[in-house]
């Protein structure tokens, strides 16, 4: 959850490989919905929704470590570091809800 004017290197140096994970859940998300039009085994299309909240966890996982590193543990002040952890914390409150 970036401010406006925030640096997120660490999302900016990863861009290409992060957009590319992001395209590839569209094409799943495009796929469960052919699946669900085409009224294919509700099987195969939970298995696709499995695989879906696989990819969309490790994303997760990803950006929370990135976040972490960037924002917490390589933090260029103190201010800094409770910032990005606050952050940090807001976001898994969310995620766990």
């Amino acid at each position: 959850m970036s401010l406006p004017g925030e640096t997120m290197a660490h999302t900016i140096r990863q861009k290409e490989k992060l957009m590319a994970r992001v395209r590839r859940l569209k094409g799943q998300l495009d796929g469960v919905e052919k699946a669900l039009a085409a009224e294919v085994a509700c099987g195969e299309v939970l298995r696709q929704l499995a695989s879906i909240r696989g990819a969309v966890s490790g994303l997760t996982a990803e950006l929370m470590e990135d976040h972490l590193r960037g924002h917490v543990l390589h933090a260029d002040s103190e201010t800094d570091r409770r910032e990005g952890a606050e952050e940090m914390i807001e976001v898994i409150r969310t995620y766990l809800k």
